[in-house]
């Protein structure tokens, strides 16, 4: 059953209040792309592309630039012809999330055809996920404002971005704490914001302010500083940034930078995902899942994953509790921090609500 189109359709969802991450990131809009597979037989498959153009250079033009160049080779394609499929996407290098999402609509589509749930052929089995909320970089009184929604929604782990302000960044996660105590869990994100001679220190003070993990602390360049801040094991490192690719996890492996890997489908689509879950716990690594801040359609494809018997940390699976409106027949929801695979499972799109939100 071979390929027959491919389709790129953009929209756009506000959130509640902006998003912002390290030195300059931020994000107002959930401004995003849907591809679509569509096959011989009329059978599709489709997949969200949230385009970051700080992270990975991608935006909603250069997104559609890349599948219309996919596009003629992967239509000469059998849907079943997953290493000639691999073959053309190794053609053009970088492109991840276009290439993520055009991947696991691949999967949807292949699924599909074989009239066999996803999640079997993904190899999910845990009926109950862990879900952690990210909480970007704000003054104080609105960080705390949102905690405390997303915690009455259900919320019991917290990503907090952090940076910009070392100072600040301690004193609302001692807010956090005096907020909620043990009943939720804090790891922070620095999105590449420290330095060698200062990351050792800083580590130290997240530790004592309840801090569990901690994502990127320093560059990617720095390798060396890295894989030493790691050997002093002031607290366990994710790595996010610096594994984009196999390639990218297997270099990492080999300097042992980090404790735990953070895989997100968004820019690693299934195929890679896979293949970087089974490096990692190989190599004795623990695992979540991210979604890039992802809408439900995205979250639904990450929890997919999530649902692997290997994936053992809190998945970020809770963005669309940011989110005004939705492009799906329902939003997922949590109870004590928890996602429940059944309920993600039965979301689906609504075409009606995409054409509202379609640009």
């Amino acid at each position: 059953m071979k390929i027959l189109k491919l389709e790129v359709m953009t929209f756009s969802l506000p959130l509640k209040s902006a998003l912002a991450w390290g030195k300059y990131g931020q994000l107002a809009r959930a401004e995003h792309c849907l591809i679509r597979v569509t096959l011989e037989n009329g059978l599709t498959g489709t997949a969200e592309a949230p385009p970051r153009p700080t992270i990975y250079g991608e935006t909603l033009g250069s997104i559609k630039a890349a599948v219309a160049l996919l596009e003629p080779r992967l239509c000469e394609l059998d849907i079943t012809d997953t290493d000639g499929i691999k073959e053309v996407f190794s053609g053009l290098p970088n492109n991840n999330c276009a290439k993520g999402a055009l991947d696991m609509a691949l999967w949807e589509a292949r699924a599909a055809r074989l009239n066999q749930p996803l999640i079997e052929l993904l190899g999910g089995v845990k009926p109950h996920l862990e879900t952690s909320f990210i909480l970007g970089i704000a003054k104080p009184q609105i960080m705390l404002e949102e905690a405390r929604e997303v915690v009455q929604a259900g919320v019991r782990v917290l990503k907090i971005k952090v940076g910009r302000n070392t100072e600040a960044d301690l004193a609302i996660t001692n807010a956090l704490n005096t907020e909620f105590g043990n009943t939720v869990k804090l790891y922070a994100d620095s999105n590449e914001t420290l330095e060698p001679d200062n990351a050792a220190k800083s580590l130290e003070k997240m530790r004592q302010a309840g801090i569990l993990w901690v994502e990127e602390p320093l560059p990617v360049r720095k390798i060396k500083a890295r894989a030493e801040l790691k050997r002093l094991a002031i607290l366990p490192i994710i790595a996010d940034d610096s594994c984009f690719t196999p390639a990218d996890l297997e270099r990492e492996l080999d300097f042992d930078t980090f404790d735990i890997l953070n895989i997100k489908t968004a820019r690693n689509g299934f195929t890679d995902s896979l293949e970087m879950i089974l490096m990692a716990s190989s190599a004795g690594k623990r695992i979540m899942i991210g979604s890039q801040a992802s809408t439900s359609t995205g979250i639904r494809h990450a929890a997919m994953l999530a649902s692997r018997p290997e994936v053992s940390h809190p998945n970020e699976l809770a963005f669309f509790l940011k989110l005004e409106t939705d492009i799906t027949n329902t939003m997922p929801s949590l109870e004590n921090g928890m996602m429940e695979l059944e309920e993600v499972m039965d979301i689906r799109l609504d075409w009606d609500a995409f054409e509202g939100a379609r640009i």
